[in-house]
């Protein structure tokens, strides 16, 4: 029986074995924990000193090609905001958002109610929908955001939704935060924090993460979620608020799944360079 040649695995059998590799932990309970980054930290911890009844303003600023970086960004902030008592207001500055924010919130909701925790529209969440134009939206909301939106997504009189009454501007918004996959948050950093100081946080995809880390330092935004990592790290944090404080575990975990599933496919990528190396470097000794 001849050695095994490494070098010369069927590609077909090596992209099976990624597929399948990646495939488990969304079906099983296979979970790698990410170490919680500085960027992502800052971003959780100014939310969670926030005083209760505060208001964060969630810019809904991504497409369904990055839904699995993006979505669970937004839904893990709602998350942790309405366990905290902070209300949140949604607005989306590109078309497809605004679906995919309904989405959101609608995931949310269904989760609470697995927790016997009620979300109210209206009370909670306002979601003000799409508006296109970002820069003269973003500054029209420094000076009157029912001028920017004079109706909710539905239709709804602002002026009639009892958790707008008191909010006029960025004086009364505690934090912006954009979940993006577009260069959104540039605008909002320009417009909204340069020139109203109102605190800016920001939700990317993995490609424009590293394009933010400047800001950081420069004092312009709070911090970063970067991608699927990101979005991890966010929601392995508001898991642990979730076990903490309602006394259960979670019971949607997308970003942790989509991690867990990356990094098997990474590590059998890394093990098949490996194996194809002992391959080469056995067939050039024997060649020797």
């Amino acid at each position: 029986m001849g050695k095994f040649d490494f070098a010369s695995i069927d590609r077909r059998v090596i992209y099976l074995t990624i597929l399948l590799g990646a495939l488990l932990p969304l079906f099983l309970p296979i979970r790698f924990t990410p170490k919680v980054s500085p960027e992502v930290k800052a971003v959780y911890d100014y939310i969670d000193n926030l005083s209760p009844g505060s208001v964060i303003l969630l810019s809904f600023d991504y497409g369904p090609s990055t839904l699995p970086e993006t979505q669970p960004m937004a839904e893990d902030i709602m998350k942790h905001a309405f366990i905290r008592g902070i209300r949140v207001i949604g607005v989306a500055l590109t078309e497809e958002g605004a679906l995919l924010a309904i989405q959101a919130y609608n995931n949310v909701v269904q989760e609470f109610r697995k927790y016997n925790i009620q979300v109210v529209y209206g009370k909670d969440f306002v979601f003000l929908g799409y508006k296109s134009g970002r820069q003269a939206v973003i500054l029209s909301i420094g000076e009157d955001i029912k001028k920017a939106f004079p109706t909710d997504y539905r239709g709804t009189n602002i002026n009639d939704i009892p958790m707008m009454f008191n909010i006029k501007n960025y004086g009364d918004i505690s934090l912006v935060v954009v979940i993006s996959s577009t260069t959104t948050p540039e605008d909002w950093i320009t417009y909204a924090h340069s020139r109203y100081n109102v605190p800016v946080a920001v939700g990317v995809t993995a490609v424009l993460a590293a394009n933010y880390y400047p800001y950081i330092q420069t004092g312009q935004i709070i911090g970063v979620l970067g991608g699927v990592k990101g979005a991890a790290e966010y929601e392995n944090l508001v898991n642990k608020l979730i076990k903490a404080e309602i006394n259960q575990p979670a019971v949607r975990t997308p970003a942790m799944k989509n991690m867990s599933a990356l990094t098997v496919a990474e590590l059998l990528i890394v093990l098949f360079i490996i194996l194809g190396n002992i391959g080469y470097l056995t067939k050039k000794g024997q060649r020797r």
